[in-house]
């Protein structure tokens, strides 16, 4: 059983453009230290912003406007905390506590995956599909529901009819489609908005990618400060997920499927 949804829907243009954010800090620093919240609908949004990197607002808006289309910017830039900020003074630590937990994919996650992206391709709006064993729902807004069910007969297609979505009909918030991003392998953490030394990403994808490799369960956990991970030094584990986030394009790109 496993739900996906796609870049569209406002909870992925909260990650999209927190993700944006965090490559204009990647931008003006080599390893910047950063933690973005994003709020965004009916013509709002609002991004809270500590880091260590210098960043303008104008630019920070016109990524927003670029995600989401026209709307008002509450953006608030705050400096990290020093604390926060001297923890890597001497190299990559861990930047947070956490628990991190790695799931193989099923083929059914591969094929809903695909399916959504499928879909998306040809009807770039706001949508959420759900597969449960034989069962597979398709809400696609601004899609021809008699279209939808030619390519996939004997799916539920919007069961309550037809709508138009995004933002201008729903709020989105960063992190809150983590089962989307990440099956079965959800913690605590949350992947986006956020900088590389913050074990929410880097531990993540690591985890996530070992299970994969290895086709079994991977548990991890560790305290802010640790300068080892799974028996490697985290800076090795914060290379790894560098390596995959910029494989896909950078935190935005990262930020619209998620790992799979």
């Amino acid at each position: 059983m496993i739900e996906k949804v796609n870049p569209s829907h406002p909870d992925k243009v909260a990650d999209r453009i927190a993700g944006a954010i965090v490559d204009l800090a990647y931008a003006t620093e080599e390893n910047p230290k950063i933690a973005v919240e994003v709020l965004i609908g009916h013509g709002v949004c609002h991004a809270i912003i500590e880091t260590t990197a210098s960043l303008d607002k104008a630019d920070i808006c016109r990524a927003i406007h670029r995600i989401a289309g026209e709307m008002v910017c509450d953006v608030n830039i705050v400096s990290q905390d020093k604390h926060l900020s001297d923890n890597q003074a001497d190299g990559f630590r861990c930047g947070d506590n956490g628990i991190f937990k790695g799931m193989p994919l099923t083929e059914e996650h591969k094929e809903l995956s695909a399916i959504a992206r499928r879909i998306y391709n040809a009807y770039p709006y706001d949508g959420k599909y759900i597969m449960d064993g034989i069962r597979l729902i398709l809400c696609q807004s601004n899609a021809p529901k008699s279209e939808l069910a030619s390519l996939y007969p004997g799916a539920e297609i919007n069961p309550l009819g037809d709508w138009t979505g995004g933002t201008d009909v729903d709020t989105g918030a960063t992190n809150r489609k983590l089962g989307s991003d990440m099956a079965d392998s959800v913690t605590g953490g949350g992947l986006h908005g956020k900088d590389l030394s913050k074990a929410d990403v880097s531990v993540n994808i690591y985890a996530f990618l070992k299970a994969q490799e290895t086709g079994r369960p991977v548990q991890l956990a560790c305290a802010i400060g640790d300068d080892t991970v799974d028996g490697r030094p985290y800076a090795e584990i914060v290379e790894i997920a560098k390596k995959y986030i910029y494989s896909v394009g950078g935190f935005e790109k990262f930020a619209e499927w998620g790992l799979f």
